[in-house]
């Protein structure tokens, strides 16, 4: 299980020759050298040593039984595993070196060689190796960076959770991720999981299991992640995915305010697809961003619950003060629902319309009801003072932010088509939908409600009167659709 960052010291090198005196030499001489040296008899061998543990060098013999130095490239290249390869030939094999280099590998030297040649080349390679490396991680950084700004951009929870979800399962190519949330009690929920197209495929799969995250926290051991092999993972989970591919797992904590609030943790499966240390840091850096981007997004819903709690409040009174628009807002409420989702809209579109109706009356509060409640039609100057309302709502709500896209639809509720309507006189398409969608389920209501200067009408004749004016007053289309659902409704 390996919880530290790699050493900057030693290579550590992979010698791959089907002769054992050959790769003795090698290794007795690369390791004098200061390299941490490994040996593989086979091209297949050396797959399954690069399968349990990373690499530096992969240093191969060209012409071997079975599996050559070749095909071990093109494998090697095929399985996405990040390795400096330096290829080991005869003299009759130097076109075929040659065209392991149009492959991907780094160099040839060529048999029999001088140690003094290997060390060069080996030298080379690593600095060359190192340097594509580091390429590697300023784009990954500069990626995370652009990942950074988005999470920062936004307030959902929802979105932030689907940003980290398709950053790690594309940055480092897991085939499952799953972001667990650590409660107060110490147990742990799935917050947001995604897995690869081929995983959601098989029925009754479980790519995710129960993990132990205080487990896997203790093993971090202090450091800033957790990768373990198959192996290893036992302790990890209460019930371990079911799915019998799974071969590595990677777990990276989640901070707010020093304190561990989740795990984000990627899975492999199948032995070709392993998480190296390059992976952790990746992933590192995306989590010390995204928990605080949580936390912030959390309190802001927080807040925002407040704020729709504190104006529920003032609906409330408002209609405790004007008895003739009791439950006009919960039903206004409900039939801008009905339209918008019969025009099918985006939802977080038609949660703008939902909280447009509930506040559309709000400015009320800010003028004399009781006054204009008289059986007699209003005078000018009263009409005046009515109308004042669109905008009294807008004053009232500005100061909060983040009903910033809400207040324009709730202001604009009396606008018409025909731009006969008020407070701006708008026409057309100048007038939002959402407003347009309000404007109808607003004066529906408000026909079949009993006013002080005339009885309800009848909802056939409500319809008629919406008929009537589709088009002058109102838009003709959301008309159709409000009658459409209406009928559908019952």
């Amino acid at each position: 299980m390996e919880i530290a960052s790699q050493s900057v010291g030693s290579a550590k090198i992979l010698v791959v020759d089907d002769e054992k005196v050959i790769r003795d030499i090698l290794f007795d001489f690369l390791s004098t050298e200061g390299h941490k040296v490994i040996t593989a008899s086979s091209g297949e061998e050396a797959l399954s040593r690069l399968e349990k543990e990373s690499v530096d060098v992969v240093l191969t013999d060209l012409k071997m039984p079975g599996m050559s130095g070749m095909d071990l490239l093109e494998e090697i290249k095929a399985r996405g595993i990040r390795v400096c390869i330096i290829i080991m030939t005869g003299y009759g094999t130097v076109e075929s070196a040659v065209e392991s280099i149009k492959k991907g590998a780094f160099d040839y030297i060529q048999k029999p060689f001088k140690m003094k040649d290997v060390e060069t080349i080996i030298t080379r390679g690593l600095k060359h190796h190192r340097l594509e490396e580091e390429n590697i991680r300023l784009k990954e950084v500069m990626n995370l960076y652009k990942i950074s700004e988005a999470m920062n951009s936004t307030l959902s929870i929802h979105e932030i959770l689907n940003i980290i979800l398709d950053t790690v399962r594309h940055e480092i190519d897991a085939d499952a991720v799953a972001i667990w949330e650590r409660s107060g009690d110490k147990k742990w929920n799935k917050m947001a999981e995604l897995s690869s197209s081929m995983l959601a495929a098989k029925e009754g799969s479980d790519p995710f299991g129960e993990i132990r995250g205080e487990e896997i926290i203790n093993n971090m051991g202090g450091n800033t992640y957790l990768l373990a092999s198959a192996e290893e993972m036992g302790p990890l989970f209460d019930c371990l995915p079911n799915l019998k591919a799974f071969s590595c797992f990677l777990a990276v904590p989640l901070r707010a305010r020093s304190q561990i609030t989740g795990l984000v943790c990627a899975y492999s499966y199948g032995a070709a697809k392993r998480f190296q240390k390059g992976h952790s840091r990746v992933l590192s850096v995306l989590t010390d961003r995204a928990g605080m981007a949580i936390e912030n997004a959390r309190l802001y819903d927080q807040l925002k619950n407040v704020f729709q709690e504190t104006i529920q409040a003032l609906v409330t009174a408002l209609e405790a003060k004007d008895p003739y628009t009791s439950g006009h807002t919960k039903r206004v409420t409900e039939y801008a629902s009905l339209i918008a989702h019969g025009m099918n809209l985006p939802p977080e579109e038609v949660e703008k319309v939902t909280q447009a109706a509930l506040l559309h009356d709000i400015g009320k509060i800010g003028i004399r009801v009781s006054s204009l409640n008289k059986p007699e039609e209003l005078t000018p100057v009263e009409y005046e003072m009515f109308k004042q309302h669109t905008t009294q709502g807008r004053l009232i709500l500005e100061p909060i932010r983040f009903l910033k896209d809400i207040i324009p639809i709730a202001e604009s509720h009396h606008e018409r088509m025909d731009g006969s309507g008020y407070p701006q006189g708008l026409k057309g398409d100048q007038i939002s939908l959402g407003a347009r969608i309000l404007a109808v389920a607003d004066s529906f209501d408000a026909m079949t409600s009993d006013r002080p200067y005339r009885k309800s009408l009848s909802r056939k004749k409500a319809i008629e009167e919406l008929k009537k004016y589709a088009g002058s007053q109102f838009d003709a289309e959301v008309v159709e659709v409000f009658i459409r659902e209406l009928k559908k409704s019952g």
